[in-house]
């Protein structure tokens, strides 16, 4: 990232309308450092003496083309995003880095981290900017099936204050359709079912403002969605009409990269990142995919197999 275009975006972020929250989500796949210091079960993996060769130096690249992404946003969209949820995040230590070690050190942006119980040892997570937003507080809510806890990414709670007052925030990972798509629906349905509940809570303490994102490893053509009306509206069902997607899977665009959020919110706008230096020609299928970090085995210097979404909420009008 230039030092002229990182000035660019800072003064962009000073002129913006002040009016507008801005969300970005971004599946960051498999963000691991290059250290083996867990019992997780891709830890190894990705380290630097790992079979995937993960060291500091592609871990650093990987660092900058994140931060690279998450500026360009800031110019395409017409500033920098309030809060960036991620998933598939090893630690609060990559985040870290994220930020003190890019171009995003001159920003204001903090992060919010629980570690989960999910076996590979990736959890969901949360930049703000300090200077719109004040963090209430957080948690990381488990799963549960009978009672005990799935090993699965958690859903992480923040509550925040300022711009349009108080409101809440759920970043999710849902079980993916590994072992087959039937084999996981419980999986999935469970923890739709989570989110419902906790923001039956939230709105049970008087919380009219919450927003849901996060990776649902579903389209929002699934009918378990259904659970979360009337108090979620789903913004991706549009643009998963028209055949929109965050991610291909051999030649077709899936939708799972999701927003939903309180009718207490509208109106509100939803995109598809399509961010050109991380996107590939797909010669198997034409058009473009996201550039991955690894093609298999093979280390190709991307970032990631899901384009990031992005919300946009006037705040004067809630």
């Amino acid at each position: 990232m230039g030092t002229f275009l990182l000035a660019c975006l800072l003064a962009l972020s000073s002129h913006v309308r002040e009016d507008t929250l801005r969300v970005m989500f971004w599946n960051l796949e498999n963000f691991f450092d290059n250290r083996n210091d867990s019992t997780s079960v891709s830890d190894a993996e990705f380290s630097s003496c790992g079979e995937r060769h993960w060291s500091r130096k592609r871990f650093r690249a990987k660092c900058h083309s994140v931060a690279k992404g998450i500026l360009w946003a800031a110019g395409d969209e017409g500033g920098l995003p309030d809060i960036v949820g991620l998933a598939e995040v090893e630690n609060s230590h990559v985040l870290r880095q994220l930020l003190q070690e890019t171009a995003l050190r001159k920003l204001d942006y903090k992060v919010v981290h629980v570690d989960s119980p999910d076996p590979r040892g990736i959890d969901v997570a949360l930049l703000y900017r300090t200077s719109r937003l004040r963090l209430l507080d957080h948690k990381a809510c488990h799963l549960f099936q009978a009672d005990t806890i799935l090993a699965t990414r958690d859903i992480l709670l923040c509550r925040f204050s300022g711009l349009f007052g108080p409101f809440s925030v759920l970043v999710n990972h849902h079980p993916s359709k590994y072992g087959g798509a039937a084999v996981s629906e419980p999986r999935r349905r469970l923890a739709v079912e989570r989110l419902r509940e906790l923001a039956d809570s939230l709105q049970a303490q008087g919380e009219e403002r919450i927003i849901a994102m996060g990776d649902f490893n579903d389209t929002p053509a699934n009918p378990v969605y259904k659970r979360l009306e009337p108090l979620f509206l789903s913004l991706g069902e549009p643009l998963h009409r028209k055949g929109l997607g965050s991610i291909k899977y051999k030649g077709k665009w899936d939708l799972i990269d999701l927003f939903f959020v309180c009718p207490r919110t509208l109106p509100a706008r939803m995109d598809i990142l399509t961010i050109p230096f991380l996107q590939v020609p797909d010669p198997a299928y034409g058009g473009t995919k996201p550039f991955r970090t690894y093609s298999g085995p093979r280390y190709i210097g991307g970032v990631s197999d899901h384009c990031p979404i992005w919300l946009e909420i006037p705040i004067g009008k809630n």
